[in-house]
């Protein structure tokens, strides 16, 4: 018995909440000693560190995703050298539909490709009967790699004392609808055209979806990730009416389906560039998302009126001031405005978009020192 314990051990610290537990705090409204920060894509193209690993490994970026130790590796790097309250799993968005077996290329030059895309309503409804059969299953058997890699993160922060929140995520069902049937940034009519042309082998897609990114997340939970973040990272595509009726529905649905299973976990969403933020922001925060993101175009004032001053929200600096061209006169200027705008107390400080790999190190470094600085400042006033 005595053995079972010691080896037990290290799985209950793994699950435990983290030692820096400013992010959880946060995200469960309670009061804070300062705002907390950390970065969309902080791992990865804009480390110097992230580009010596590929280099030493000599592997690309889905190469990297498939191996538990180099995910975690990947995941550590922004901890060692930034004081960011939080990790957040090195993956990305495309594992889904690859474990529906929809092919994922990075051939090199124009990023990640979906070669052969869903483009019947037959190939669309043979991918649904998959996700639909035991989508718990599916996700032991496709995606246990990503899960590993969870794992191996709370091993790596355990022991390197970097112990803090580490986000789970997963694209939302539209995101992911909009890739298999070859969307992508540079052609986005595919999504609404085929959901126009297909409407009930549309929905259902979506629903089945909605019910694998329930199992995805709950296994990222089950391997020690602290919160959930979704992304409906194509939102742009659709206009209002669209996203009412394909995205939005499935957003709702997901919280839901996740706030039963993990009551205590908390939700974050984040649906970028909508052509309604405001409305579209206040169903998703009835819908219980915990922590609600803004993106770069959205209005601070409108969105903290519309959302009320209890409700935690997160963004929104234009990460353009993290380029060698900056300065850190602005940065400081930026994160004045946006923790007097946003009120330091209920805000995760972030980006409005990702990095996008060309940021300098040392305005990153200065932008995450700047919030925890002005910020504990303006708690104590």
């Amino acid at each position: 018995m005595a053995r079972l314990a010691l080896l037990l051990a290290p799985l209950a610290l793994a699950l435990a909440p983290p030692k820096n537990d400013l992010m959880l705090r946060t995200m469960r409204g309670e009061a804070v000693e300062r705002t907390p920060i950390w970065l969309f894509r902080q791992a990865g193209r804009h480390m110097q560190e992230y580009r010596d690993y590929k280099a030493k490994t000599g592997k690309h970026f889905l190469q990297l995703l498939d191996d538990p130790l180099d995910v975690a590796e990947v995941t550590m790097q922004p901890l060692r050298r930034y004081d960011v309250d939080a990790a957040i799993l090195f993956s990305d968005i495309l594992v889904v539909p690859q474990a529906l077996d929809i092919k994922v290329e990075m051939p090199g030059g124009v990023g990640i490709v979906v070669p052969e895309p869903l483009t019947t309503a037959a190939a669309v409804e043979r991918a649904t009967a998959a996700a639909t059969a035991d989508p718990a299953l599916l996700v032991e058997k496709r995606l246990k790699h990503v899960t590993r890699g969870v794992e191996e993160i709370r091993s790596a922060q355990l022991q390197e004392n970097l112990d803090r929140t580490l986000l789970g995520f997963s694209a939302a069902p539209y995101t992911l609808f909009f890739y298999s049937v070859g969307g992508s940034s540079r052609n986005q009519a595919p999504g609404a055209a085929f959901a126009a042309e297909h409407a009930a082998p549309t929905d259902a897609f979506l629903e089945a979806y909605s019910d694998l990114v329930v199992e995805y997340l709950s296994a990222q939970v089950a391997a020690g990730a602290h919160a959930m973040q979704v992304f409906e990272a194509m939102g742009m595509t659709l206009d209002a009416a669209q996203f009412e009726t394909l995205a939005l529905p499935h957003l709702c649905g997901l919280a839901a389906k996740l706030k039963a299973r993990h009551p205590d976990v908390p939700l974050l969403v984040f649906a970028r560039g909508v052509a309604d933020p405001l409305g579209v922001n206040a169903k998703l925060q009835a819908a219980g998302y915990d922590v609600v993101t803004l993106d770069t175009k959205a209005d601070r004032a409108a969105s903290r009126a519309s959302l009320g001053g209890a409700q935690v929200v997160q963004g929104n600096i234009d990460p353009a001031i993290l380029l060698p061209d900056s300065t850190p006169a602005t940065i400081e200027a930026e994160v004045a405005s946006l923790l007097t705008d946003l009120s330091p107390g209920k805000l995760i400080a972030n980006l409005g978009e990702g990095l996008g790999g060309k940021e300098d190190q040392g305005l990153v470094n200065l932008f995450v020192d700047e919030v925890h600085r002005q910020s504990e400042g303006m708690l104590k006033a």
